[in-house]
């Protein structure tokens, strides 16, 4: 009940005034039925946008951090997510993707939409990264289509670090359904997930226009983070600060 509160009185309409966003291929998101809505992911509005205009109802596996934050805050963020029937997901150790495999499954065994971004994590500069195979799982082991979906202008609404998103133009952009039945019983073929994989990252990227990187963002950002890291103590080490007298 809370999600249709928030999606048609509470933040629905907010979120429109906001963004005013351009929808296009909406016809392309299927009337019943079971299936995967992958996107790119720039922003944490991205989480609403979404919910907010599609017709039916869509559940997101969102990473474990936004029910798990500390102070009140933290308790506020996760009784947003669970009121809008978001799925934490432990995206650490060994078992972190199998257990968003088992949690996206269960979603669309009840033909039921499931949100994924298939690049694991948001894009911390608007290129669009490497995906991830638990898209292509899925998709096979609960034989449905995956619908590429691309937002644009949420990272300039929105990026990382920022709080309050500034109002900005948002498209949302939905492509025709791709159907991978001829890869089914393939589910455990890695070069077969790996393809399928590629194709969805594909029809993600004609519809956003994005810059490409072929790895995957989290390594990408660690790396970035290192080399800052290590460029400020080289600073350091230079240019010593001197004793306050």
């Amino acid at each position: 009940m809370f999600y249709y509160v928030l999606k048609y009185v509470l933040l629905g309409p907010l979120l429109r005034l906001v963004f005013r966003p351009r929808i296009e291929g909406l016809e392309h998101v299927p009337e019943s039925g079971a299936a995967i809505v992958a996107g790119n992911h720039l922003s944490f509005s991205d989480h609403f946008l979404m919910p907010a205009i599609l017709k039916r109802r869509i559940t997101f596996l969102a990473k474990a951090e936004y029910f798990t934050g500390p102070g009140i805050k933290g308790r506020l963020t996760a009784a947003f997510f669970r009121s809008a029937g978001q799925i934490p997901v432990d995206r650490s150790g060994k078992e972190a993707g199998q257990a968003a495999i088992r949690e996206g499954l269960g979603v669309l065994g009840k033909d039921e939409l499931l949100g994924i971004y298939p690049e694991g994590t948001r894009s911390h500069d608007g290129r669009l990264y490497k995906g991830k195979v638990g898209v292509a799982v899925m998709a096979l082991r609960a034989q449905v289509p995956v619908i590429p979906c691309a937002m644009i202008g949420t990272f300039e609404a929105q990026p990382p670090g920022k709080v309050i998103p500034t109002p900005h133009p948002v498209a949302i952009r939905f492509g025709e359904p791709l159907d991978f039945s001829r890869y089914l019983g393939m589910e455990n073929e890695k070069a077969v997930l790996r393809a399928i994989t590629d194709e969805i990252m594909y029809a993600i990227l004609t519809l956003s226009e994005q810059e490409y990187v072929d790895q995957y963002a989290a390594v990408v950002k660690a790396e970035e983070q290192a080399a800052a890291k290590a460029a400020k103590a080289e600073r350091e080490r230079k240019f010593p600060r001197l004793p306050l007298r």
